[in-house]
């Protein structure tokens, strides 16, 4: 995971999954990317054992060093947030080797890798806003002429960022173009704008295919249209609808078979915007919101992966 000193223990899905482990008794061991290294074609971690609080002061305590193949755990969760750069892609490799040796991943290294979380939207283009993944100016502009509004997204952004809504006539258009695909040079995801984000985009969660039955509505501020807690969006609690449950169906069952144990779908109105399989979240919000333990449910599914 990312340092665990920095995180919001309020909000942290990590977090809310190392308190359901211990609550299990499960030895925790704590890595980060620079703790992983290959000697021989064997992965090999040297962490530290780790004790969790539901504490905003005091979440964590680091105990006694661990030296050992990433092959002797049960299970590794890679919970490390974008970017999805080459590092990323490195600490991939580390951990499937661990998984052909018998640790069960979540997510399988493999499905982060190929998965990526605007690009993979495009395999169920039959749930979505019209989309076009270009990096050609001429490309966008015809898109924009043919829709309206849209929104430009780089493909390896999260958490809000480098998004820009686009109307037809904005003089920034061309400088949008520019920063988004450094001037051609990579590629950029380009969607028909769904004026029903106004309502919120829901981040819908799906355990081994299967969704939570409450999403977390994510509502912009009146001065930003993006909706994402980072940004200061407002979380709100949903049932699901029946579109809702719709699009999981029709994404789930391939998360399953690739391995994706955890996953987030963004939903706005009644399109899929975004795969999330990286790290997920919105755990401990709707915990909150409706007495529920999705972290558990989440150990469930992967305790019956661990005896199949």
């Amino acid at each position: 995971m990312d340092p665990i000193e920095s995180i919001q223990p309020a909000k942290d899905s990590t977090l809310a999954m190392l308190l359901a482990a211990q609550s299990r008794g499960w030895e925790l061991i704590y890595l980060q990317q620079r703790d992983l290294l290959v000697r021989d074609g064997i992965s090999y971690g040297n962490g530290h054992r780790l004790t969790v609080a539901d504490d905003k002061e005091r979440w964590f305590e680091l105990g006694e060093a661990w030296q050992d193949e990433l092959a002797a755990l049960d299970t590794v969760f890679m919970r490390k947030d974008p970017p999805f750069d080459m590092e990323y892609i490195y600490t991939t490799y580390i951990l499937q080797l661990a998984e052909e040796r018998g640790t069960l991943v979540v997510n399988s290294p493999a499905s982060l890798r190929d998965i990526n979380e605007k690009a993979y939207t495009a395999w169920f283009s039959h749930c979505t806003p019209p989309s076009v993944i270009t990096r050609d100016f001429a490309a966008i502009r015809a898109f924009v002429a043919e829709h309206g509004t849209v929104v430009l997204k780089p493909l390896d952004g999260m958490g809000g960022r480098s998004i820009f809504v686009v109307a037809p006539g904005d003089p920034n258009l061309n400088v949008v173009m520019e920063t988004l695909t450094d001037y051609g040079s990579r590629y950029a995801l380009v969607q028909r704008y769904v004026p029903e984000i106004t309502a919120g985009d829901k981040r819908i969660l799906l355990i081994d295919g299967e969704p939570i039955d409450h999403a977390l509505a994510r509502i912009p501020g009146p001065d930003d249209p993006r909706g994402n807690l980072v940004m200061g969006a407002r979380g709100e609690g949903r049932d699901l609808t029946e579109r809702d449950r719709w699009l999981c169906a029709q994404v789930g069952p391939s998360l399953r078979e690739r391995g994706v144990v955890f996953a987030g779908l963004d939903v706005i109105g009644d399109y899929l915007t975004e795969i999330n399989v990286t790290s997920p979240t919105g755990i401990r919000e709707l915990d909150r919101q409706y007495g529920i333990d999705i972290a558990g449910m989440l150990l469930n599914a992967v305790e019956k992966r661990l005896t199949e």
